[in-house]
């Protein structure tokens, strides 16, 4: 039996759908990338884009455009971005490989209210449609502040650059944050579905792509052992946590007044939290695993007192990696009485029959201890203990820890006798590390999204429902926040505010040490 194609998407004759050992591989395409000049662009789209081609995933006709306000030509462009392929490419650089993906490098100089300039971009993908034989099929990467998608998503229409046939597909790629409210998620969905259709728009999550992420689901519904114990029955918590030991650099136009709740929680954590608690799916299709993360979504409850349920915090100045580090407020950029976080942490509870009582603490910060995400199932105490507090003193609960980044693996924690003529228990771990375990090294994130984009396959992205069930969590706890004053402070290289601690002490628990 085939697999059905999405509305609107082309069946690609290079991609054998009967057996999925083999690589998926895009059809002819163009991608459009708005904001080439940025970080993301250089660091991470490029290099993406090279790494797909040098793997052998993309056609030999793939056409990339470049749009942004530099006076640049096309071969500015290609040195732009053959600069940042070797640089940050995670494959080796193979310069038959650049190449044939220079030829078919474009850039458009322009503004993104220049309707001249939208113009000159439908003639350039159209040459490339001639002369590389991409097929009208263009997708379009908004890698841009969220206030200027409206711009781009209305010039697109206006030059008919999103009309879609039977014969071509038009998708649009939009980054995170998707609105920084529900109003303004609403408000955004409005605009991009006003001219691309739902089954056209790509938002892109890098988290959702990352494997160890995607290991979620095939950790609780590939194997026996995980499944019976992932419910209220034996889990007393889960645990999860995106820590970063960087302040926030050359984000800070960006940074300030958006914070780490609205930054990492409403989308990274909280779809975490999704693939974490939801049932299994009927299928791995798009549609069925995104309606079991929307139940655990409109399930989730806030704590109703805030000021016990949440806690959020500032990096003030301090040591970190054996050197000394300013505060957020010391930070180029920060105003002095800016009262934005850099820390957040709160409790939900997921309201189903699976985990009905068993809290879910959510935690985020920069400047913390180490650079590490993960997502720990803490499990309950043995109901009959017949060791003495003396022999298991040094053991701690049992957990069930999945590392996100870095080390990517799973590792499981558990008690062991310490050898001896004593009985005494302590705490030992069993690992599964992706870089021992499998000789290929893993894609990055955006490599497996981008390619997903140019298929048309749609499983990793979320869709409007899911974010505006995200802000629905999140909106509150923000303007409970306005209502606060500013943020704790803590120190730099630490683990965050005691607010933090209070958080989990409340309810006789305690952060992981990760």
């Amino acid at each position: 039996m085939k697999e059905p194609v999405m509305q609107g998407a082309v069946p690609n004759p290079l991609r054998n759908v009967l057996d999925k050992r083999l690589p998926r591989i895009a059809g002819p395409s163009v991608l459009v990338l708005f904001g080439v000049t940025g970080d993301l662009a250089r660091k991470k789209l490029l290099p993406a884009i090279y790494d797909l081609a040098n793997r052998g995933l993309l056609p030999p006709g793939f056409g990339l455009v470049g749009f942004a306000r530099r006076d640049w030509a096309d071969q500015d462009f290609a040195a732009q971005a053959h600069e940042a392929v070797r640089k940050y490419a995670r494959t080796p650089f193979r310069e038959d490989v650049w190449r044939q993906l220079s030829e078919g490098v474009r850039f458009v100089q322009g503004e993104l209210d220049d309707d001249d300039a939208f113009d000159r971009l439908a003639d350039t993908v159209n040459r490339l449609d001639q002369e590389r034989g991409t097929g009208g099929n263009y997708a379009f990467y908004l890698s841009l502040p969220p206030k200027l998608f409206p711009s781009v998503v209305k010039q697109l229409k206006r030059s008919g650059l999103a009309q879609s046939d039977d014969d071509a597909w038009r998708r649009v790629i939009i980054e995170k944050p998707f609105g920084h409210d529900l109003a303004s998620a609403k408000d955004l969905h409005a605009v991009v579905d006003d001219v691309f259709p739902p089954q056209s728009v790509f938002r892109i999550d890098h988290y959702l792509g990352k494997e160890t992420v995607q290991n979620i689901m095939a950790l609780r519904f590939a194997n026996t052992l995980f499944e019976p114990m992932w419910s209220r029955s034996f889990i007393d918590h889960v645990q999860i946590t995106m820590a970063e030991d960087i302040g926030v650099g050359g984000r800070a136009g960006y940074y300030d007044g958006i914070g780490a709740a609205r930054d990492v929680i409403q989308n990274h954590l909280l779809q975490l939290l999704a693939l974490v608690a939801m049932e299994e799916p009927v299928s791995f299709t798009a549609d069925a695993i995104r309606a079991e993360k929307e139940k655990v979504l409109s399930a989730v409850t806030l704590p109703d007192d805030l000021a016990k349920g949440t806690a959020r915090g500032q990096y003030a100045a301090g040591w970190q990696g054996g050197e000394q580090v300013v505060g957020y407020l010391e930070e180029d950029g920060i105003p002095g009485d800016s009262g934005t976080e850099t820390f957040a942490a709160l409790r939900l509870d997921v309201n189903t029959r699976r985990w009905a009582n068993v809290p879910f603490y959510l935690r985020t910060g920069k400047r913390l201890g180490r650079r590490v995400t993960e997502v720990a199932l803490v499990f309950q105490a043995a109901a009959h203990q017949m060791f003495s507090h003396n022999e298991i003193e040094e053991q701690g609960r049992n957990a069930l820890v999945l590392r996100i980044q870095p080390d990517e693996g799973v590792t499981l924690r558990f008690g062991s006798k310490v050898p001896g003529a004593s009985m005494e228990v302590r705490d030992v771990s069993m690992d599964f590390t992706y870089g021992m375990s499998f000789t290929e090294a893993s894609p990055e994130a955006y490599e497996r999204l981008i390619l997903d984009v140019l298929i048309g396959d749609p499983p990793l992205f979320p869709r409007q429902e899911e974010v505006e069930l995200s802000w629905r969590i999140l909106d509150p706890v923000e303007e409970f926040w306005a209502t606060q004053g500013k943020p704790e402070q803590y120190e730099s290289g630490n683990w965050g505010p005691e607010s933090a601690h209070d958080l989990l002490a409340r309810d006789g628990r305690q952060w992981r040490r990760p």
